[in-house]
């Protein structure tokens, strides 16, 4: 699966609003779908970049054997996601997905994010 159908197929998840795979070395976004007025994938991902290194110097610093397997974060009437790609990838993305909270369902949309990463090649 490339970047576009990987964009597309995350768009597919019940309520998604918008997706983005965002480089978190630099903030760029590399690729997006949906969005609207109110929801700017570039800026979103960009700023999420700080949410995902801020976390990774985190676990450096409290040394822990882990990684990253999504970020959540909850508005009133919004979720967003944060998934780190596996570095298998060959660089450090992370997929970004907006649901609309009364659509969506939280399980199914990490689930569908999980087979999404599986089946990417970038």
């Amino acid at each position: 699966m490339n970047i576009d159908e990987m964009l597309r197929e995350a768009m597919s998840v019940e309520g998604a609003v918008g997706v983005s795979l965002v480089d978190y070395d630099s903030g760029m976004t590399l690729g997006a779908q949906g969005g609207n007025a109110l929801l700017d994938l570039e800026t979103a991902g960009a700023g999420n970049t700080e949410v995902v290194r801020a976390k990774l110097r985190t676990i450096a610093a409290l040394q822990l054997d882990d990684t990253i397997e999504d970020i959540l974060i909850t508005l009133q009437r919004q979720y967003h996601i944060i998934r780190p790609l596996t570095e298998t990838h060959g660089s450090r993305l992370f997929l970004y997905l907006v649901l609309d909270r009364a659509r969506a369902n939280l399980a199914l949309a990490r689930l569908h994010l999980r087979r999404i990463e599986q089946a990417l090649v970038v």
